[in-house]
């Protein structure tokens, strides 16, 4: 039987503990970086009650942000995380109505561009995947990629190649931001023409070579 030698196996057993305070540090970080989602200045909040239309309705968050809500009034929602603000609205409004069924929904406010069918400026919760902004455009254009999104803040670059599978939180999508939607590769979007013209060649070499032979 062979045994690590006496080094390595003194010091894995020390390594574990700081390997698994590691560990937990990250998913702290992750967790806390969820937590700390809020509203921001330019969002808006889509607030459905049922029986109340004129109390349903999109409402936006103004730069000092503050909601203007009706029932409410003037709320500063902006410090309030994301996964609390539906309790917390919810429990306002039922100062005021009885036994409200009520819905609230935080929106980001993007404009989507590039390779998409309607390119514009579209509303989504924070929960939702990239993939489903795109497809809020009409979906990606045959030479779009899902694989080739970008992220645009005030003209800057952000991120390129995000998973079109991450969720604007996790992106960190903000109102305001662009997301873009680029082209396939060259050779995926000419797959076809580089197979056919590959193709015709070998069918005119072999033709050369056929005649070659006969002529011999």
């Amino acid at each position: 039987m062979h045994r690590a030698p006496p080094s390595i196996a003194v010091k894995l057993p020390r390594l574990a503990p700081l390997l698994a305070a590691l560990a937990l540090l990250l998913l702290a970080g992750r967790a806390g970086a969820q937590q700390q989602a809020t509203l921001r200045p330019g969002d808006a909040i889509k607030v459905e009650i049922w029986r109340e239309g004129d109390l349903s309705g999109d409402y936006p968050v103004a730069l000092d942000g503050t909601v203007t809500l009706p029932l409410l009034g003037r709320l500063h929602l902006t410090d309030i995380p994301l996964e609390m603000l539906r309790d917390t609205l919810t429990a306002q409004y039922r100062v005021h109505l009885r036994n409200p069924s009520i819905n609230i929904t935080p929106i980001r406010r993007v404009t989507v561009l590039g390779e998409v069918q309607r390119p514009g400026l579209y509303g989504a919760d924070p929960t939702l995947a990239l993939a489903g902004l795109v497809a809020q455009a009409g979906g990606a254009t045959p030479n779009g990629s899902l694989n080739r999104i970008r992220i645009v803040r005030d003209g800057q670059v952000l991120r390129e190649r995000v998973g079109a599978g991450e969720t604007l939180t996790t992106a960190d999508v903000r109102s305001g931001d662009q997301i873009i939607v680029d082209q396939k590769s060259w050779f995926s979007r000419n797959t076809t023409f580089v197979v056919s013209t590959i193709l015709t060649l070998g069918g005119i070499i072999t033709s050369i070579i056929v005649a070659s032979g006969g002529g011999a």
